[in-house]
């Protein structure tokens, strides 16, 4: 215990003063926290760094349980299901066949694949927290492909941990892995109902009570002799997201999880070892697999399914790093020594590298995107939106609305209501088919994409509304090349005044204003009865009035 004090104390030291350097050249956090960890590596006991890694990632696989949304990615599962089969069906053989070139024997070869073909679940987490909401649609299919990835690397360390390679050994396991897994979706299902009750709205009793079912997993887990990590992912998926109290329960679990970030990563880059030449062209081989050949059967896998080009690329670009679940997997492996040592540190580069890469490229996202894939898709994209799509040609003076949620729907009827012909614009496959059923003209595909706009007749157009608090979304529709009046959403006052400084009429700051106001302002605009120079004028005085009074608190 005062071994792992004094690691950890280490961790946070060196960890602590890298990030200020860090923040001061303006580097993100991913890359430096692994260099951290880098130097951290010489000075202490990998036995000590492997078993903390073993406790950091078992809380950030419940963290990530807990954030899984079934309502959310049900619509979409199929199609990612599909595609993460396709990784493990393609990718899966071509890994073990690499590593059986490289010599090592077929368990071996097995841990080679694993790592080439599981996606991440915490890296592309944490990119996708950083630029979307949890409901956008490439959000959805990653953490649903995520979800199956971390399934299979549950079932391969049901099987690793056996005692014996031999049948009735790894059905047992398997077995108490099933039980478990049983026992969490029935307290999902019933259980976590009864916790919120006899708390009685408390969220800290609600959160210590979390807290207490993952340990109780985790004692079950190590009980029958599985890793934690299984107890973990068990115990994230019995806590339940939604319900009035979720909010308070969901921070505190956060805050504790940026903890454990911080110790992931810092394990990750203390994992490190100077490579030899055999192991670095492994690692090449394996980041090879991780970066290009795995995306890109997604990729192509939701193409096929009718996915748009940014989503597919969005959803490549988030499942490409070596998952956490694969390196608990041969964390274990070198724990009960199963794995070769030339392949665990080729692994262990591999996972720092993509980590840094992705990190880093993911801020050149959007351009990386229009210059490369959406060229080569701009064809096929236009085909599928035009099936899609049903728009009158002859529309005019129309009003576009971005999305079809909630505000959506309201603003339909507003429409409805006053007779002014509307375009809904929507990529979400869960609201298709309401989008088909209820509104008369429609475009079925991504916002952010040009022609989209070309389908919705942009360019006549009174009005665009846009019910996505997305900023790429909002950065789209301001440089559309038309005079058409724009009505937006912010996550901020500052990022609102910055819309209506070039030229949005109002803008919607949820956080800050009545959500409801949106459809007011788009009601007054559609029935004329306020122009759009006093409703920006009007906007802009309340916006002032709000940020008076939140300064004053």
């Amino acid at each position: 215990m005062a071994e792992m004090v004094a690691t950890l104390a280490m961790v946070f030291v060196i960890a602590g003063i890298i990030l200020l350097l860090a923040n001061q050249l303006s580097i993100s956090t991913i890359p430096s926290y692994i260099l951290a960890g880098i130097f951290v590596g010489p000075v202490v006991d990998q036995l000590t760094i492997l078993e903390l890694a073993q406790w950091g990632i078992a809380f950030l696989v419940f963290a990530f349980g807990t954030r899984i949304d079934f309502q959310a990615i049900k619509g979409v599962l199929r199609d990612s299901e599909l595609a993460a089969m396709a990784q493990i069906a393609i990718v899966g053989p071509v890994g073990f066949l690499v590593a059986t070139l490289f010599g090592f024997d077929p368990l071996n070869a097995v841990y080679f694949a694993a790592a080439g073909t599981l996606s991440s679940t915490l890296v592309g987490r944490e990119l996708l927290e950083q630029t979307a909401g949890p409901r956008l649609v490439h959000d959805r299919l990653a953490s649903s492909i995520h979800l199956f990835d971390d399934l299979v690397a549950v079932v391969l360390l049901l099987v690793i941990s056996a005692d014996t390679y031999t049948p009735d050994a790894i059905a047992a396991n398997i077995g108490y892995g099933v039980i478990l897994l049983i026992v969490a979706l029935f307290i999902y299902r019933y259980g976590f109902d009864q916790l919120v009750r006899l708390a009685d709205g408390s969220a800290e009793l609600i959160l210590m009570g979390s807290i207490s079912i993952l340990f109780a997993f985790l004692a079950a887990a190590n009980f029958v002799g599985l890793s934690i990590v299984v107890g973990a992912f068990a115990a994230g998926i019995a806590i339940r997201r939604d319900g009035t109290d979720a909010l308070e329960v969901f921070n505190g679990i956060q805050s504790l999880r940026d903890f454990f970030v911080a110790i992931f990563f810092v394990t990750v880059g203390a994992l490190v070892s100077i490579p030899t030449l055999e192991v670095v062209v492994i690692s090449i081989a394996l980041i090879g697999l991780v970066l290009v050949v795995n995306p890109f059967i997604t990729m192509l896998s939701l193409l096929y399914e009718g996915y748009d080009a940014r989503t597919v690329h969005l959803v490549g670009t988030s499942t490409n790093q070596v998952s956490e679940m694969t390196l608990i997997l041969v964390i274990e492996a070198a724990l009960i020594a199963t794995i070769n040592e030339m392949l665990f540190d080729a692994i262990i580069i591999a996972a720092a590298a993509t980590m840094i890469l992705i990190s880093v490229v993911r801020k050149y996202e959007q351009p990386l995107y229009e210059r490369a894939f959406s060229n080569l898709m701009q064809g096929r994209q236009t085909v599928k939106i035009d099936r899609r799509s049903n728009v009158n040609e002859t529309l005019q003076d129309h009003v576009i609305i971005v999305g079809y949620g909630r505000q959506g729907r309201q603003i339909v009827e507003t429409c409805e209501q006053y007779d002014q012909e509307y375009v809904v614009i929507e990529n979400d496959p869960l609201l298709w088919e309401d989008v088909r059923m209820t509104c008369s003209n429609y475009v079925r595909g991504d916002a952010l994409y040009d022609y989209s706009w070309t389908v919705a007749n942009a360019s006549d157009a009174t009005l665009i509304v846009s019910t996505a608090d997305y900023r790429p979304t909002s950065e789209q529709i301001m440089s559309l090349d038309i005079e058409s009046d724009v009505v937006l959403r912010s996550r901020s006052i500052v990022q609102a005044r910055e819309w209506l400084e070039r030229g949005a009429i109002y803008v919607a700051v949820p956080d800050l204003l009545a959500s409801d106001q949106l459809i007011d302002h788009v009601e007054t605009i559609v029935g004329k009865s306020s122009t759009t120079e006093e409703l920006r004028e009007d906007h802009l005085n309340e916006l002032g009035t709000v940020d008076r009074e939140v300064s004053t608190l």
